[in-house]
């Protein structure tokens, strides 16, 4: 089905999280998407924050979710943070229109008030399981006559449920999926508002997406078994239909759901490991779609004028994190020193210098995939690592005070060059002067390498050399000699 072409519509199109405590990086991808399809369309993208689930309802959350689009570049053209023609645009802040909808509901005879108690309703599902039965709500209150439950609903409490046809099917021409058939047999009353007042999802999310007037609900295929409870309430008010489509779920690598008990699923995870987010961006894009050229690597703007609802495929995206780490390396070695200096400030000592930088950015810039790697391969610059015998020895294979003696002798060799003579190449032949039939390159070279860095993997060591300085690397060549030749290993 192709749904984005010749449209005789104004598209919009909108994402409705419920603001739980995180910015889900699942939620970040459908934003994507629907931004991508209503900027391809001339259409406007909307964020609605759905909030009447309270016992899930995390305060202060919404400012997580307004954070993370704008880190991600993905705007909203309307929202409960910047307003718009159809505020407001959270749930909690609406309740007057959903109570009026669910009463004109009754009124027509399209719904009813539901008194069954909660112990009531867990018996009957529980008898159902047990004969194999679908667990649904049985209809009891459902006959009750009208006049009887006006009266009894001035008294007790209740929730409204929406009557479901017996008979017949559901369908919709899914703009992912296509033709989409489900029994209404096995639809159930729905709750449409709850016992405390507030509305269910389905009854607030169809009430809202006719009044925002959104023409495309482009969401998650675990959504695809309540759309139609949804077409029917649509079908109840008379309300005109959206286009529907179903994306794919993220997939773990195993093909379970992503979530958060198995994988890191908030974006503020990525953004604290130092994920660039137009690498994120980029990666998500590849999740149930795929460039025409065979592309990896490409702009946002480049995916919205490719983009379509018919490109989507159905399959599971695996959502790899080691794939996404080599695009975000890849994002990285694209930039600028300056831009890199810039994106690496927090990541980076506060007392480091910015020529410093600069030079260490040089050494690490190919070796690092997420900015937070910046100090596993760039602290020992900051400050002398703690030195580790057993591996200094282990590299040198010799005896404790020959290896101390080795790198003694290197630091004075080093203590004869002049701060101008300060540089790689005068480094390296420093050191090779030493070498001799006892000590190879590697030996002598990685010994020098543990006693400055701490490490048996760093930058270049010469290159680290003479950003270190000549006073910091005779001094901890001069500590590693010590702490072997007065232990004796």
């Amino acid at each position: 089905m192709v749904w984005d072409k010749n449209l005789t519509m104004t598209v919009r199109t909108r994402i409705a999280p419920s603001p739980t405590g995180i910015a889900h990086v699942g939620t970040l991808y459908t934003a994507l998407l629907n931004f991508a399809y209503a900027k391809k369309n001339g259409g406007k993208f909307i964020l609605r924050i759905e909030d009447t689930d309270r016992e899930r309802y995390v305060p202060g959350s919404e400012q997580v979710i307004f954070s993370a689009l704008r880190w991600a570049g993905i705007p909203h053209d309307e929202g409960s943070d910047i307003g718009g023609p159809f505020e407001p645009y959270t749930q909690s802040q609406r309740l007057e229109k959903y109570t009026q909808y669910a009463n004109q509901l009754i009124e027509n005879g399209k719904a009813y008030h539901c008194f069954c108690s909660s112990e009531r309703l867990a018996a009957m599902r529980k008898t159902q399981q047990e004969k194999g039965e679908l667990p649904m709500y049985d209809g009891l209150c459902r006959k009750m006559s009208q006049s009887q439950s006006e009266s009894r609903a001035k008294t007790e409490k209740f929730v409204i449920r929406l009557i479901a046809p017996d008979s017949g099917n559901t369908s919709w021409i899914d703009a992912v999926r296509g033709t989409i058939t489900i029994e209404n047999k096995t639809i159930d009353d729905q709750v449409l508002v709850k016992s405390d007042g507030f509305p269910t999802y389905h009854l607030a999310v169809v009430v809202d997406d006719h009044l925002m007037k959104i023409s495309h609900v482009i969401r998650a295929e675990e959504w695809i078994s309540s759309t139609p409870k949804h077409i029917l309430l649509y079908k109840a008010f008379g309300f005109k239909l959206p286009v529907f489509a179903h994306t794919p779920l993220l997939r773990n690598p195993d093909k379970s759901k992503l979530s958060k008990r198995r994988n890191p699923v908030s974006v503020l995870w990525y953004q604290e490991q130092g994920f660039l987010p137009e690498a994120l961006v980029n990666y998500l894009c590849l999740m149930g779609w795929s460039h025409p050229d065979g592309k990896d690597i490409f702009s946002l703007e480049e995916f919205i004028k490719l983009f379509s609802l018919d490109r989507v495929q159905t399959s599971q995206p695996i959502f790899d994190l080691e794939k996404l780490r080599w695009l975000n390396g890849s994002y990285i070695r694209q930039k600028s020193d300056a831009d890199l200096l810039n994106l690496l400030k927090p990541f980076v000592p506060k007392s480091a210098k910015k020529q410093e930088l600069i030079g260490i950015i040089a050494l690490i810039r190919d070796r690092i995939k997420t900015l937070n790697e910046f100090s596993e391969y760039a602290d020992f610059f900051f400050q002398a690592p703690k030195v580790d015998s057993q591996i200094l020895l282990k590299q040198s294979k010799l005896e404790a005070e020959k290896t101390g003696m080795k790198l003694l002798e290197y630091a004075r060799v080093l203590e004869g060059l002049s701060d101008t003579d300060w540089k790689m190449p005068n480094l390296e032949r420093a050191g090779r002067q030493l070498l001799d039939d006892r000590w190879s390159p590697k030996q002598l070279f990685m010994s020098v390498r543990v006693a400055l860095t701490g490490k048996t993997v760093s930058p270049p060591l010469f290159d680290s050399m003479e950003i270190l300085g000549k006073a910091q690397s005779i001094k901890r060549l001069t500590r590693a000699a010590e702490i072997l030749t007065h232990n004796h290993i």
